[in-house]
């Protein structure tokens, strides 16, 4: 067959590409499209390249909504983490997700529901290219995590690529051959004391490209749930960010609260979420009932939710 598809980097190596200064990828082009020209880099590499070494933003797309999410994707926001563990969203709402953000210029990372052999293999079959896993407590939970994202003999996913949109049903050059190493990133979501403890093996294990903490399921495994900016949390985050660090892997967190976002901004982080299409609209609908009902009766307006 003449015609190739080419897939556009993954995460991991716009991660690389933001430490180095981010010089682009030459000649991949879009999700879906052919080769770009030799000597031009796609409009995903060239957003690498605008980095410039800062962290990478992005923002949640929890909703279900593909109107949402295609907005989202064309904010001019780093990467859009699309949530398969919370979010009522159907392996084939999440295919959908990613055909409407491979048109923009965003890095999709897909959050699977559970460190789950089939789940992961399905989800790697649709077409998400860069997997957030939760819950990984352990060195050995972050073993079977990129066992499950690898073929063998590095792992145990399944073949089924002449079936599948990852790739591109059998239209991604030498896919069998280059999954494990170049096409596929995988992300470790250390998220609870055990796995602050654990942080170092964690992040240190071959094969994962990345950790990224969630205070949110931290402070609630140090039994202060709600509480993301508690010095005891903020503590462990600045452990397991150290523990990264050490085992020279990028980290990212995530962190609805300005202050806090600008914090782990202005100390290095890698990459971070900063808000969720479904909070951004029900904060914004509240300031509209206390602008212009509320506030003309003269009464207060509500308090504020935490931050997820």
């Amino acid at each position: 067959m003449s015609f190739r598809v080419e897939l556009p980097p993954t995460f991991a190596q716009r991660l690389a590409d933001q430490r180095s200064a981010g010089q682009p990828s030459v000649g991949a082009g879009p999700a879906g499209l052919g080769s770009a020209e030799p000597g031009r880099a796609d409009s995903r590499a060239t957003a690498s390249q605008a980095t410039g070494g800062r962290a990478l933003v992005g923002m949640w797309v929890t909703s279900g909504s593909l109107v949402n999410t295609e907005i989202a994707a064309g904010s001019g926001l780093d990467w859009i983490l699309i949530d398969g563990e919370h979010a009522p969203l159907s392996l084939a709402d999440i295919q959908s997700q990613l055909q409407v953000v491979a048109a923009y210029p965003a890095t999709p990372v897909v959050r699977v529901p559970a460190n789950d052999v089939v789940l992961i293999k399905q989800y790697l079959d649709l077409g998400a290219q860069n997997l957030l896993v939760p819950m990984v407590h352990t060195p050995e939970d972050a073993q079977a995590a990129v066992r499950a994202t690898r073929y063998p003999p590095q792992g145990v996913r399944g073949v089924g690529s002449a079936l599948a949109r990852g790739a591109r049903w059998n239209r991604v050059a030498n896919y069998l051959q280059r999954a494990n190493d170049e096409l596929v990133s995988l992300i470790v979501q250390i998220e609870s004391a055990q796995a602050v403890d654990n942080a170092e093996e964690i992040a240190a294990t071959d094969g994962v490209d990345a950790i990224f903490i969630g205070p949110s399921d931290l402070a609630a495994s140090m039994g202060l749930i709600g509480q993301q900016g508690h010095p005891d949390v903020v503590a462990n985050v600045q452990r397991a960010i150290a523990a990264a660090r050490k085992a020279g892997k990028p980290v990212g967190i995530n962190a609805f609260d300005p202050t806090l976002a600008n914090r782990y901004i202005d100390e290095g982080i890698d990459f971070i979420l900063v808000g969720a299409d479904v909070a951004i609209l029900a904060r914004q609908s509240e300031a509209l009932a206390d602008t212009y009902i509320y506030a003309r009766q003269g009464q207060a307006g509500g308090e504020v939710p935490d931050s997820y």
